[in-house]
């Protein structure tokens, strides 16, 4: 009897805390709720305010028949889509062309200087930030500099050409050699990043599996084949995939060393909705090519999304 009077206290003491240790919980939960609510809702209205008011802006006036030199608009439908719409396919060759190219072509020498870093080399400290300089530089930057290498009249490479007694190129004043040249560019731009990807990757690889490789004989260029490359070959693809959607939106480059010329050779995607919009006027033609241009965007980045999903769970 005196056991259980002596109990009772104490389980009363046992039980009687734990309602107000729940009350406090779930106070805190909806504290907490609310102050990250607070904390998240200034980049929500950024958000809405510079990307999804636009989106929506652009829908709507691709339907109208508008312009920039006047205030009114008449409601067309479709009829912006119709009317662009050959002249998107033709533009979208050559921004398939131009993002293919000026992404091939930094992956390969990327890869090339990553695995070349990655070797014991004298000075590969030094080399490794010289390198990684047309990187820290702005794309517009990259573009007169390079247009002023290869200008017909005045350019670095004309006049190199002449000290040795070869003839003059005229690489901005031609369909194939304007295409080259800007592709060069984005090349020279673009190929840093993707080499400390790649050399980041190399550096993770562990050295028994090439020890044990070059003690059974294994060549160089085959402890790079069956080795190193099934190592980068995942992480690679992805910032290859992520080099082409910058590639495929791509317009400072183009547009500052051709203008989209000579002709429409090197007119984009991106140069002919600034022509639509800026050269002719035709703000609703202009938004019904950048509603098709983010279209496959869509398609490109869900492509991005899928890949990176698929290595993460590897």
């Amino acid at each position: 009897m005196q056991q259980a009077i002596l109990e009772r206290p104490a389980t009363r003491e046992a039980t009687e805390p734990t309602e107000p240790r729940s009350g406090r919980r779930s106070t805190l939960g909806a504290k907490d709720r609310t102050f990250g609510f607070m904390i998240a809702l200034p980049a929500v209205l950024l958000f809405l305010v510079i990307a999804i008011y636009p989106l929506v802006s652009s829908i709507g006036t691709s339907l109208y028949d508008q312009s920039l030199l006047t205030p009114d608009r008449t409601f067309v439908g479709f009829d912006n889509y119709v009317a662009i719409f050959g002249e998107f396919m033709a533009r979208l060759g050559t921004t398939l062309t131009f993002a293919t190219l000026a992404t091939i072509f930094p992956v390969l020498l990327g890869v090339a200087l990553a695995v070349l870093l990655n070797a014991r080399l004298r000075g590969r400290n030094i080399l490794r930030g010289t390198l990684m300089l047309p990187w820290l530089l702005p794309g517009v930057v990259v573009s007169f500099l390079w247009a002023w290498i290869f200008n017909d009249s005045y350019g670095v490479l004309n006049h190199l050409l002449t000290m040795v007694g070869l003839p003059e190129v005229s690489m901005l004043g031609n369909p194939t050699g304007a295409m080259a040249a800007v592709v060069i560019a984005k090349t020279w731009h673009s190929f840093p990043w993707i080499m400390v990807v790649a050399l980041s990757v190399l550096q993770t690889l562990p050295a028994e599996q090439l020890e044990a490789a070059t003690i059974d004989g294994a060549t160089r260029s085959q402890r790079f084949r069956y080795i190193s490359l099934p190592h980068i070959v995942g992480p690679v693809a992805l910032v290859a995939t992520l080099e082409f959607i910058y590639n495929f939106g791509n317009f400072d480059t183009i547009f500052v060393m051709t203008g989209g010329g000579p002709g429409d050779s090197t007119t984009t995607l991106a140069v002919s909705l600034y022509q639509l919009a800026f050269g002719s006027y035709e703000l609703g033609k202009a938004s019904a090519m950048g509603v098709l241009w983010l279209i496959l965007l869509a398609i490109i980045s869900s492509a991005y999304l899928l890949l990176n999903r698929r290595l993460e769970k590897r």
